[in-house]
Order: structure tokens, then C-alpha cells, then sequence
């Protein structure tokens, strides 16, 4: 059994990497749609420091709930704004879904190799959990989660904006008082699940 810091050592690289490849997707694929503003930022990087906000981190270590230094964009210079802010906005879910995939995939084989009881297996199993569950907690149509922002270019503008001026200025409280009772984990753990068992499915099958 791993001891309490082996644990955070494990933890800790899982962590940035699971919002390190989040941030990164956002300014890549805003960047791929003509938006230099991550580049000139220095977001365009898998360096972790380049998004990491201290705060945000240490909540999400030890309360569950934190977050990244957002990526700023400029939808002026998309080609199609509603569309385009649905991609930037999804890839970064779309990302730590990916890498949940990978991780996974690598404990699959791990696992077939009779390999289970090891620092790298414990390592991916952190990745997978990180990568799942932050993936649909930033699914949540609550501002500034990608969720918000995805449900407000699918919504009328009126509603959009009626919307985010009703829930905006007090996203945090909620999101606070979703997590502390545990609703947050009620909402995601179904989507988790379903996604996991996908993914082991696919993989049950093909290899």
C-alpha cells in the first residue's frame, strides 16, 4: 500500500498534467482557428507553470474543487464565432477525456502483463481518475466552466445573456456548495462511469 506522500507524489504529476493538456487543447485549437492571443500569452505549451494557478491547484488537491489559469481567446478572429467558441470550449474536456483513454489503455496492457503492484500503474490510475472527473465537472453549464460556455452559444442571445447575468456573480458560491454537498459527485460520477466502462468495453474487445 502506497504511503500518504508516495501518494501526493503521484498525485501531484497526475494533477498538472490532467490541466496542463486542458489549457493547452483550449489555446491550440483557438489558435488553429486564427486566434493568436494564446501564442503571444505563452499558452501554446505543455510546460505546466505556464497554467498553473497555485490557489486553484492546492483546492483541487485537497478540497476537490479548483481550477487553471483560464486561456484567454479572441472569438473576433474566428471564421464562425458560435461554433468555433464550441470547440475551443470543448477542447479541453475533449483532451483530458483523451488522456484518460490513453491512461487507461496503458493500464490495460499493464494488467495483461500481469503488471498491477507498481509506482507507473498507480501513477496512470490517478491520470485516469484526474482526467475523467475533470473532464465533466468542466461539462457543468455553470460560468466560467466550459459547460457555461458551450449551453450560451447553443442558447437564443437573449436567453445566453439573461442566463449568464443571473448566474455569473454567483457561480462560485454555487459551485462551492456543490461540491461541499457532494452534488457535484452525484452529477458527474454516472458520466464517469458510463465513459469507463466504454473505454474498457472497446478495449475488451479489441485487444
Amino acid at each position: 500500500m502506497l504511503s500518504l506522500d508516495a501518494g501526493i507524489v503521484l498525485r501531484i504529476p497526475a494533477l498538472l498534467l490532467a490541466l496542463t493538456v486542458h489549457e493547452y487543447a483550449h489555446g491550440a485549437v483557438s489558435y488553429s482557428l486564427g486566434d493568436p492571443t494564446p501564442r503571444l500569452e505563452g499558452r501554446l505549451t505543455m510546460n505546466p507553470f505556464a497554467h498553473l494557478d497555485i490557489m486553484g491547484t492546492l483546492m483541487l488537491v485537497f478540497v476537490g474543487f479548483g481550477w487553471a489559469k483560464p486561456v484567454s481567446i479572441n472569438p473576433s478572429y474566428y471564421r464562425h464565432p458560435r461554433t468555433d467558441i464550441m470547440k475551443v470550449s470543448f477542447a479541453g474536456p475533449g483532451a483530458n477525456l483523451f488522456l484518460c483513454f490513453m491512461a487507461v489503455l496503458l493500464m490495460f496492457i499493464m494488467s495483461k502483463m500481469g503488471v498491477r503492484s507498481s509506482g507507473v500503474f498507480d501513477f496512470l490510475r490517478w491520470l485516469q481518475m484526474y482526467n475523467v472527473w475533470f473532464a465533466f465537472f468542466n461539462l457543468i453549464p455553470i460560468p466560467p466552466l466550459d459547460g457555461s460556455k458551450i449551453l450560451m452559444e447553443l442558447l437564443p442571445g437573449s436567453t445566453a445573456y439573461k442566463y449568464e447575468t443571473m448566474i455569473a456573480p454567483y457561480s462560485m458560491y454555487i459551485l462551492i456548495a456543490l461540491c461541499i454537498t457532494g452534488i457535484v459527485g452525484m452529477v458527474i460520477t454516472p458520466f464517469a462511469t458510463i465513459y469507463l466502462k466504454v473505454v474498457y468495453g472497446i478495449l475488451n474487445i479489441f485487444m
